[in-house]
């Protein structure tokens, strides 16, 4: 159910009304089956496979409580990671992995090999397709169509359970209801934020009476949320599907403005998700994990990634960067433990080359910094970090290297030759003709004005202020008004919908 819908918003309303009506016991029982009907109206086969990873991660969270420290224990926490990542790697990288190792043996004029590796994988492939009623294919670009929605966000969010069980951070859930609603809660069930049990579970046992400050905050956070998608995201989205359909038809000013709406649309998409999961998490009086803090108004990579997608960057940190050794070991090391991150960032976003590269340009991002301030430190080289004109410089400095990464993000289901055909034209040539979009001059001032809007508001305001009801329904009622009166109405899915 996409939540930029008119179903979306009956099902909101409906869902909250008989929340408030209900005792507890009644209570996550509704979030639950609602949470059921919400995923099941993408494609109903998909709850299976959230219902078998459920149950593996439920039992063994159980189990990993029950055992004392020693090798079983570490073997079931194993059993639980691989059960989970398998059923990712096989929705999400089984053709991109099958692909790639038959590029491989064909260059290597193993054409034999590569054959059979092709038609063993079909034929498993094709054994798959009968359980979710698809046809029988004879390539793997169907394998797209079968990815469950949100699978990447919900492998993570059960998997950090069965991580903190076993650490000892977190009790292992009894109440399985409980522990099934924890990975299938609606409002973030498809595209986060990755929550971790220590700061949602205990909200699934508590008991909230209606609040209806909690009530206004959720609604005026939803109502920005929605306003971000389908006002400025949206509008953003056709400059650059027309620029991006056909890159080298383009001049490099056209693709340059087709990249810059980008940065915009996928961070309005994709914060403006989060503040409608945030919202209406609130409204039920269920606090969720901010996942942005103004991430174009850092000054490095790094701040950028403390401040974008926060539930994931935290996760890796976590889950992946510390286990490799963090910043405990050698420089040298540490380097390499922050570029293998990034690199497994860029694949959990999809399966293609043009994640990884973005990915690792990320990491790469991140390792020249730290040599540079190594060698400044070496060369006793100061910078004055207090004054404007450099904080301001910093800023356009790492907007511009973000920006550029985007454009492997956006092409991921291109071949990775257009990604550099279109950075070549940016770089070398992006004054070499006229600006051609699908909008107007007026439209396109329009767009700077949505822009220099949401700069203001998330640098200033990062919540609009509900304490005045008088205040909250005239700011409700006109952010409604204005997104229905300018916003672009046509099913848009969320881009993280894919991962």
């Amino acid at each position: 159910m996409l939540f930029n819908s008119l179903q979306f918003v009956l099902f909101f309303v409906v869902v909250t009304l008989a929340y408030y009506s209900l005792p507890w016991r009644g209570r996550w029982a509704l979030l639950l089956v609602a949470s059921c009907y919400f995923y099941m109206v993408f494609k109903p086969a998909y709850i299976l496979i959230l219902f078998l990873t459920i149950v593996i991660d439920y039992y063994a969270g159980i189990w990993l409580e029950r055992t004392k420290p020693g090798a079983s224990r570490k073997w079931l926490l194993i059993v639980s990671l691989i059960s989970n990542i398998g059923i990712l790697a096989f929705f999400k990288y089984f053709g991109f992995f099958t692909d790639s190792v038959v590029w491989l043996l064909e260059h290597a004029n193993l054409d034999g090999p590569a054959q059979l590796v092709n038609r063993k994988a079909i034929s498993l492939l094709n054994k798959v397709l009968l359980l979710f009623g698809q046809p029988s294919t004879t390539s793997f670009s169907i394998v797209d169509s079968i990815l469950p929605i949100g699978l990447s966000f919900h492998t993570f969010q059960a998997m950090s359970y069965t991580i903190e069980v076993y650490r000892g951070n977190q009790k292992a859930e009894r109440h399985f209801g409980i522990y099934a609603l924890y990975v299938m809660f609606y409002p973030q069930l498809v595209a986060g934020p990755i929550e971790r049990p220590q700061n949602v579970l205990h909200q699934f046992h508590t008991y909230f009476h209606f609040d209806f400050e909690n009530l206004k905050a959720g609604l005026m956070r939803m109502a920005f949320g929605f306003f971000k998608k389908v006002v400025i995201a949206d509008r953003m989205a056709e400059i650059v599907s027309h620029a991006y359909a056909n890159p080298t038809e383009h001049n490099g000013l056209t693709l340059l403005v087709a990249t810059v709406a980008f940065s915009i649309q996928i961070y309005c998409d994709f914060s403006g998700y989060s503040d409608i999961a945030i919202g209406a998490a609130r409204s039920m009086g269920f606090t969720l994990m901010e996942n942005f803090k103004t991430p174009y108004f850092a000054r490095s990579i790094t701040e950028f990634w403390r401040r974008w997608h926060i539930s994931l960057s935290t996760w890796f940190r976590d889950y992946l960067y510390i286990p490799l050794g963090g910043n405990r070991v050698s420089q040298s090391r540490r380097y390499l433990n922050v570029f293998i991150v990034f690199l497994v960032s860029g694949l959990w976003h999809g399966a293609s080359w043009n994640y990884v590269i973005w990915g690792g340009l990320h990491g790469a991002y991140q390792l020249m910094a730290g040599w540079r301030d190594r060698a400044f430190d070496r060369w006793g080289i100061r910078f004055p970090e207090e004054n404007k004109a450099y904080q301001l410089l910093q800023l356009i400095l790492t907007f511009i290297l973000v920006m550029l990464t985007w454009v492997f993000f956006r092409n991921h289901k291109a071949p990775v030759a257009n990604a550099f055909t279109i950075l070549e034209k940016i770089i070398f040539s992006p004054f070499d003709g006229p600006l051609v979009t699908p909008f107007n001059t007026t439209e396109l001032w329009f767009c700077v004005l949505l822009v220099a809007v949401l700069a203001v508001k998330e640098k200033f305001f990062l919540t609009i202020p509900t304490r005045n009801t008088v205040l909250f329904f005239i700011l409700f009622a006109l952010i409604c008004f204005l997104s229905y009166l300018f916003g672009i109405f046509t099913s848009n899915q969320f881009i993280y919908f894919q991962f």
